[in-house]
């Protein structure tokens, strides 16, 4: 299994000026020893190319590369025309720090702070992520939402866009029991649609039957470790990984044991 931490993880620290995106790549290289990063885009500075090309070097010289651009900002739906207008801007103008940054994946959220979709914004959700999804495919990632607020902590919702959309790069990042609507259900049903993940800390009790979920769902992204609290970030970011990490071994292990058991 691969595995990223998300910037955000960092946010208090970055919020209190004690990290910046540079900081957050040395992270991730040295002290948690991953080949990615996972970065989220208010950490950067500036869309600026010279800026974005920056990082860039920044990772490439820690031979990193980007497993997540995880986008807000730029959310696809809004009932404000005026906003809806500049959401878009700012996706695109994501889309591009994407490719400048070697993304493999990009969430970009769905919007609609209700859970029911209208059918004039179901309509303009599936046309804007089919626009992305074409973006993305001649770019090289997969872009998608997360069932993160509003619209997109629906299942159903999340089905029907995927399967409107119909396109080989649109995905979505899974957010582990981040639903409003048959949250016992939720992950496993949409698994399936999953190109990136977030495992929070109160997932982690849930650890095993999460990952599990993901290995039978022959799931080929990252474990994207994702903490939230502001206090302690470091450490708390180390516990979520090695728990993922020392989880999903020993799921291998007992399904290599049970594979000679029955040979």
């Amino acid at each position: 299994m691969k595995y990223s931490i998300a910037s955000y993880s960092f946010n208090g620290l970055f919020n209190q000026g004690k990290i910046d995106i540079f900081g957050y790549l040395e992270s991730v290289k040295y002290r948690y020893h991953l080949n990615n990063a996972d970065i989220w885009n208010m950490m950067l500075a500036s869309f600026e190319e010279d800026y974005l090309k920056k990082v860039r070097e920044a990772m490439d010289e820690k031979e990193l590369y980007l497993a997540n651009l995880c986008v807000d900002c730029a959310e696809v739906w809004d009932p404000n025309p005026e906003a809806k207008k500049n959401w878009y801007e700012n996706a695109l103008k994501n889309l591009k720090a994407a490719e400048i940054l070697g993304a493999r994946t990009v969430r970009i959220d769905m919007g609609g702070r209700d859970l029911e979709m209208s059918e004039e914004q179901f309509d303009y959700t599936v046309k804007r992520y089919k626009e992305y999804a074409h973006i993305a495919h001649n770019c090289g990632f997969m872009v998608g939402p997360e069932n993160h607020w509003g619209a997109s902590r629906v299942p159903e919702n999340i089905r029907k866009v995927y399967e409107a959309v119909d396109h080989p790069s649109f995905g979505i990042l899974l957010h582990f029991e981040n639903w409003d609507v048959d949250k016992e259900n939720g992950d496993q049903l949409c698994a399936k649609y999953a190109f990136h993940s977030h495992l929070a800390a109160w997932v982690i009790p849930a650890c095993e039957e999460k990952l599990k979920l993901m290995q039978d769902t022959g799931y080929k992204g990252h474990i994207g470790i994702e903490h939230h609290s502001g206090k302690n970030e470091y450490s708390q970011v180390a516990w979520q990984l090695a728990t993922a990490q020392n989880t999903w071994n020993a799921l291998e292990a007992k399904k290599l044991s049970e594979g000679c058991a029955v040979s």
